[in-house]
């Protein structure tokens, strides 16, 4: 499918967001004197630290900041999800706590029951919230915008009620866990095996930190791709996608599919984390905050969720702790300056920033700073 231009101005193939001036792109070629880089080796470097502190991260700091990491990641691989959806494909849902939930209740119960292995248990989570999207998906090929928002927010809703109503099998508000005393063997799903020198904690975060990395490639390479440019131009514009042949139909469905899918993947590492889960733990609180880290990171962005995850989580670590009540007043207000100060979330401020710094160091071609542009010779004398 070759690319289309919506009525705003962005191209199909854009899949990070706004385009930028063709003369000055999100990754310059820079000039240092007369040698000239490719943005290549910044985009390898810049991952390759990232990845360094990932893993240095565990060794590092102690087992309630490398748990709290951990549920960072697992509140992001959610976010990436909401953000295949709503960013890139332009529906809106306020119920991704509730796939949240499927994942993480269907691994567990699954592990503490029947005695499957983590990896088993978190594929059928990841399954189930794939089939439940589907079918919470079908609604959205009539309704779409607020109405679809009001939608999944009853489902969002109806979540922690339906877990309270079969209570004999997910425990209700008590919930369930594992215990050595209880299951024991079902205590060690979430241990390291004897083979590896890791703490519990370091071994979960590891875990956790692969299986978010396959999730974000899973997207980056989705969103790169001929879907891809599909769902972005029916977020752009669903007219001029169908006539140019996108199924809208067969795409919004299987969005909403893929997206709850990776939801509950979230939910299944979230439960691996804690070995627990309760209803009071899946409110519409959760859908919400999964929303603000799409929001807060930066929508239709490929990086933006993880920023936006460890923003929500560690934020209230960082406020003032002396009045309780006063914290989500200072959470709320946090917010609603930093989508003043930057309205297309951090990513999109990062990239404001960077636009003025290349600006400066590789002028666009022709202006006034440009070292490559042709300088004006002064016009001959007229004889006098």
């Amino acid at each position: 499918m070759s690319e289309a231009t919506s009525d705003t101005g962005r191209t199909v193939a854009d899949a990070e967001g706004p385009s930028t001036n063709p003369a000055m792109p999100l990754w310059p070629r820079w000039r240092f004197g007369s040698t000239s880089m490719a943005p290549g080796p910044f985009k390898v470097g810049i991952t390759l630290v990232v990845l360094a502190v990932l893993l240095w991260i565990p060794q590092y700091y102690g087992e309630t900041d490398v748990n709290r990491f951990t549920q960072i990641m697992a509140l992001a691989i959610a976010a990436a999800g909401l953000n295949l959806l709503t960013g890139f494909n332009g529906q809106i849902s306020v119920g991704h706590g509730a796939f949240f939930a499927v994942g993480a209740y269907t691994s567990l119960l699954l592990v503490i029951e029947q005695g499957w292995s983590f990896a088993a248990a978190a594929t059928a989570g990841a399954v189930a919230s794939f089939v439940l999207g589907l079918i919470v998906g079908l609604p959205a090929l009539r309704i779409k915008g607020l109405y679809l928002a009001v939608a999944t927010l009853a489902l969002a809703v109806l979540t922690p009620q339906v877990i309270i109503r079969f209570s004999d099998l997910t425990g209700g508000t008590q919930g369930r866990g594992v215990s050595r005393q209880q299951t024991p063997g079902a205590y060690e799903f979430n241990r390291p095996p004897d083979s590896l020198d890791l703490a519990p904690d370091q071994y979960r975060y590891y875990v956790t930190l692969v299986v978010a990395v396959v999730a974000f490639l899973l997207v980056r390479n989705l969103v790169r791709s001929r879907v891809g440019r599909a769902l972005i131009a029916t977020r752009d514009n669903e007219t001029a996608a169908e006539v140019v042949g996108v199924p809208l139909a067969r795409y919004k469905v299987l969005t909403f599919g893929i997206s709850a899918m990776l939801a509950g993947i979230g939910g299944a590492m979230a439960s691996f984390e804690s070995g627990r889960v309760a209803a009071g733990s899946f409110t519409i609180v959760l859908s919400i905050t999964i929303l603000v880290a799409v929001v807060v990171g930066g929508a239709s962005t490929l990086v933006g969720p993880a920023i936006g995850a460890f923003f929500v989580i560690m934020l209230p670590e960082w406020l003032p702790s002396d009045v309780p009540e006063a914290a989500p007043v200072l959470f709320g207000l946090s917010l609603i300056l930093l989508m003043r100060v930057a309205p297309g979330g951090i990513v999109g401020a990062l990239r404001r920033a960077w636009s003025q710094i290349s600006r400066r160091v590789n002028p666009p071609p022709g202006a006034p700073d440009d070292p490559a542009a042709p300088t004006a010779e002064p016009a001959p004398a007229t004889p006098g």
